[in-house]
């Protein structure tokens, strides 16, 4: 190892503290170490490896993939997400009219926001339900509803000039660490909260999904990852930013293929925090992590992630390595059927195909309706990626353990 490599390892665990990512509830915690937030590597275009710890120890248990995950989350909202903060002290909900009115306090300050639910007009109460992150792009099978979070309330996305604009920054401040997507992650969690408090609003907490398309793609994703209480997540056509790593982003748009990189991402909006810019506009290589390991938060609960080869922006190669490398996450905790990945052209951005319904219902049965019985096992794009992504491999210069 070298001396720089070492130096970094040595200091990237600290006394045990909460983290901000909770660990799957489908899996049991345990104390874990605080990875140092400001950690970096030495520049590398290989995916970080999900399944090593910063200071190089392997990961070989269940148990240890927990700490890993929170040592992960760490670092991203740290480096590249912000910080996400916890339920606040002051917190209150109330339902009428199917809407679920949301006051939370913090710093002597309060914010109100109302997302609406839309019920099915089929189905037992409570409901199964998917928040949707300024609404959802895909069809549902009857018997679920569905949240409207309308996240431009919480945190503007514009362009560089909605930095710190919106209720979320009323509440934490004009210059709070988080980006747009943490602030929106932060209201996911507080309906959440909500609908915890409030069994009169005939949503069942135990089985809530997430979902966006695009830009809210990228937040759905994100939601995902930090808060452990959703069941399923689907981002879709998230991209580069979402579902895409920003390495091979990079390497896409150095081979003429003109794909969003994270240079281009943090000139056009505010998604990411702050402290992201000086990354991506000099290197994400010396970044510990990369988009694999934010999809593999989501592990083991349900991913069903759906992109579009025919936007080559979104960058076909890029997401369908990156959720190749996420999946090895699954694999390792032995459940590959819940985390499914699907890319797919012939139609307009965000216009859901007919030929995904299938897979995609059979996501939500299994993981909303409660249906185990059902084939979610998808691992599919039509673009020319296969063949030119393996793990191990160039990209990826690791193998997928037995976690136990």
């Amino acid at each position: 190892m070298s001396p720089l490599l070492s130096l970094l390892c040595l200091a990237a665990l600290t006394a045990a503290k909460p983290l901000p990512h909770a660990p799957s509830r489908s899996l049991v915690p345990r104390a874990c170490s605080t990875a140092n937030g400001s950690a970096l590597i030495p520049a590398t275009t290989q995916l970080p490896d999900p399944f090593h710890f910063l200071d190089s120890t392997p990961a070989k248990t269940k148990d240890d993939f927990i700490c890993r995950q929170q040592e992960i989350s760490t670092l991203m909202q740290a480096n590249e997400l912000g910080t996400k903060p916890p339920k606040p002290d002051q917190f209150n909900a109330t339902f009428s009219g199917n809407a679920l009115t949301i006051t939370t306090g913090a710093n002597g300050k309060s914010i109100t926001f109302t997302p609406t639910i839309t019920y099915p007009t089929s189905g037992t109460a409570p409901y199964p339900a998917i928040i949707g992150i300024d609404g959802i792009s895909i069809p549902l099978p009857p018997g679920v509803a569905t949240i409207t979070l309308n996240v431009d309330d919480l945190a503007l996305q514009n362009d560089q000039s909605s930095r710190g604009v919106g209720k979320f920054y009323q509440l934490y401040g004009t210059d709070a660490p988080a980006g747009a997507m943490s602030a929106w992650a932060w209201g996911v969690s507080r309906v959440i909260d909500a609908l915890e408090m409030l069994p009169n609003a005939n949503i069942n907490p135990e089985r809530l999904g997430v979902s966006g398309c695009s830009r809210d793609g990228k937040g759905a994703l994100v939601a995902g990852a930090l808060d452990d209480r959703i069941a399923l997540t689907i981002p879709q056509e998230s991209g580069s930013g979402g579902a895409g790593c920003w390495r091979l982003s990079d390497y896409e748009l150095s081979q003429g293929i003109v794909t969003q990189t994270a240079s281009e991402i943090v000139q056009e909006n505010v998604w990411f925090g702050p402290a992201f810019n000086q990354f991506a506009n000099s290197s994400v290589d010396v970044l510990p992590f990369d988009h694999h390991l934010l999809a593999s938060l989501v592990a083991p609960r349900g991913l069903f992630v759906i992109e579009n080869s025919d936007y080559v922006w979104l960058g076909a190669w890029p997401t369908y390595g990156c959720m190749k490398a996420a999946h090895t996450s699954y694999e390792a905790l032995g459940v590959p059927h819940k985390m499914g990945f699907w890319e797919l052209g012939g139609h307009s951005h965000c216009a859901f195909p007919s030929q995904q319904q299938p897979a995609l219902f059979a996501f939500i049965n299994r993981f909303l309706l409660d249906q185990p019985n059902q084939n979610t096992t998808v691992f599919s794009t039509d673009a020319n990626a296969t063949s030119s992504f393996t793990i191990p491999g160039t990209w990826a210069n690791w193998t997928v353990p037995k976690l136990t």
